[in-house]
Protein backbone atom coordinates (compact mmCIF):
# COMPACT_ATOMS: atom_id res chain seq x y z
CA UNK A 1 0.00 0.00 0.00
CA UNK A 2 1.13 3.41 -1.12
CA UNK A 3 0.63 5.34 2.39
CA UNK A 4 1.66 8.65 0.77
CA UNK A 5 -0.90 8.55 -1.72
CA UNK A 6 -3.86 7.47 1.42
CA UNK A 7 -2.85 10.34 3.91
CA UNK A 8 -3.10 12.57 0.48
CA UNK A 9 -6.39 10.91 0.14
CA UNK A 10 -7.49 11.88 3.61
CA UNK A 11 -6.39 15.40 2.74
CA UNK A 12 -8.52 15.49 -0.44
CA UNK A 13 -11.42 14.55 1.08
CA UNK A 14 -11.25 17.38 3.62
CA UNK A 15 -10.48 19.34 0.76
CA UNK A 16 -14.26 18.20 -0.66
CA UNK A 17 -13.01 16.08 -3.28
CA UNK A 18 -15.84 13.60 -4.73
CA UNK A 19 -15.88 10.57 -3.23
CA UNK A 20 -15.55 8.25 -6.75
CA UNK A 21 -12.30 10.43 -6.63
CA UNK A 22 -10.94 9.61 -4.21
CA UNK A 23 -11.55 5.69 -3.94
CA UNK A 24 -10.15 5.79 -7.76
CA UNK A 25 -6.84 6.52 -5.73
CA UNK A 26 -7.16 5.08 -3.23
CA UNK A 27 -7.72 1.68 -5.55
CA UNK A 28 -4.37 2.64 -7.80
CA UNK A 29 -2.40 2.84 -3.81
CA UNK A 30 -3.57 -0.84 -3.35
CA UNK A 31 -6.54 -0.36 -1.03
CA UNK A 32 -9.31 -2.47 -0.64
CA UNK A 33 -11.42 -1.09 1.47
CA UNK A 34 -11.38 1.10 4.94
CA UNK A 35 -13.38 1.58 8.73
CA UNK A 36 -13.73 4.98 9.90
CA UNK A 37 -14.28 4.83 14.02
CA UNK A 38 -15.50 8.39 14.75
CA UNK A 39 -15.69 7.63 18.70
CA UNK A 40 -11.64 6.96 18.23
CA UNK A 41 -11.56 9.76 15.18
CA UNK A 42 -9.27 7.26 13.36
CA UNK A 43 -9.63 5.39 9.41
CA UNK A 44 -7.79 2.15 9.16
CA UNK A 45 -7.29 1.50 5.38
CA UNK A 46 -7.06 -2.16 4.34
CA UNK A 47 -5.00 -4.09 1.24
CA UNK A 48 -5.73 -7.22 0.12
CA UNK A 49 -3.15 -9.05 1.97
CA UNK A 50 -2.40 -8.88 5.62
CA UNK A 51 -1.36 -4.74 5.35
CA UNK A 52 -3.76 -1.38 7.21
CA UNK A 53 -2.44 1.79 7.17
CA UNK A 54 -4.02 4.10 10.35
CA UNK A 55 -4.88 7.82 10.40
CA UNK A 56 -6.00 10.39 12.65
CA UNK A 57 -9.32 11.93 11.18
CA UNK A 58 -8.13 15.70 11.35
CA UNK A 59 -12.07 16.86 12.40
CA UNK A 60 -12.43 19.63 14.48
CA UNK A 61 -15.91 20.86 15.83
CA UNK A 62 -16.52 17.41 16.54
CA UNK A 63 -19.88 16.86 17.66
CA UNK A 64 -20.90 14.09 20.43
CA UNK A 65 -22.02 10.93 18.72
CA UNK A 66 -25.73 10.38 19.74
CA UNK A 67 -26.91 7.47 21.59
CA UNK A 68 -29.20 6.41 19.21
CA UNK A 69 -28.76 5.63 15.55
CA UNK A 70 -30.97 7.33 13.40
CA UNK A 71 -31.03 5.67 10.09
CA UNK A 72 -33.15 8.19 8.05
CA UNK A 73 -30.76 10.85 9.17
CA UNK A 74 -27.88 9.17 8.13
CA UNK A 75 -29.00 8.08 4.93
CA UNK A 76 -30.42 11.66 4.49
CA UNK A 77 -26.88 12.72 5.06
CA UNK A 78 -25.06 10.52 2.41
CA UNK A 79 -27.40 11.68 -0.17
CA UNK A 80 -26.14 15.01 0.95
CA UNK A 81 -23.17 14.65 0.34
CA UNK A 82 -23.34 12.68 -2.55
CA UNK A 83 -25.61 15.86 -4.13
CA UNK A 84 -22.33 18.16 -3.25
CA UNK A 85 -24.48 19.90 -0.81
CA UNK A 86 -22.21 19.41 1.87
CA UNK A 87 -18.53 18.76 2.24
CA UNK A 88 -16.60 15.62 4.13
CA UNK A 89 -16.25 17.29 7.90
CA UNK A 90 -20.13 18.17 7.73
CA UNK A 91 -20.99 15.18 6.07
CA UNK A 92 -18.75 13.31 9.42
CA UNK A 93 -20.30 15.75 11.88
CA UNK A 94 -23.92 15.13 10.67
CA UNK A 95 -23.60 11.42 10.91
CA UNK A 96 -22.10 11.56 14.19
CA UNK A 97 -25.39 14.29 15.45
CA UNK A 98 -27.14 10.79 14.39
CA UNK A 99 -25.66 8.26 16.26
CA UNK A 100 -23.05 6.85 13.80
CA UNK A 101 -20.43 5.47 15.57
CA UNK A 102 -18.46 3.91 12.77
CA UNK A 103 -18.69 3.13 9.15
CA UNK A 104 -16.83 0.68 6.80
CA UNK A 105 -16.35 1.08 2.61
CA UNK A 106 -15.95 -2.31 0.84
CA UNK A 107 -14.53 -1.19 -2.58
CA UNK A 108 -14.73 -4.73 -3.72
CA UNK A 109 -18.47 -4.74 -2.58
CA UNK A 110 -19.35 -1.24 -3.64
CA UNK A 111 -20.41 -0.20 -0.38
CA UNK A 112 -20.59 1.38 2.50
CA UNK A 113 -21.97 0.34 5.93
CA UNK A 114 -23.01 2.94 8.64
CA UNK A 115 -23.30 1.51 12.23
CA UNK A 116 -24.65 2.97 15.39
CA UNK A 117 -23.40 2.25 18.79
CA UNK A 118 -25.53 -0.74 19.41
CA UNK A 119 -25.32 -2.47 15.96
CA UNK A 120 -27.48 -0.54 13.90
CA UNK A 121 -26.32 -0.09 10.50
CA UNK A 122 -27.34 1.45 7.35
CA UNK A 123 -25.87 -0.02 3.91
CA UNK A 124 -25.43 2.63 1.35
CA UNK A 125 -24.37 0.93 -2.01
CA UNK A 126 -22.14 3.18 -4.26
CA UNK A 127 -23.33 5.08 -6.65
CA UNK A 128 -23.59 3.21 -10.30
CA UNK A 129 -20.49 4.01 -12.95
CA UNK A 130 -21.26 6.75 -15.53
Amino acid sequence: MNTEIIDECLNASFANTPFPVVVQKLTGAGVTGYNADLIALRKTYYDAGEQSFDEALPLTAVPTIAPTFDRDAVEKTVKAIQRKEIGYAEFLRQIMQAGCARYSVFFGGRKAMYFGRDGEFYTEPFPAAK
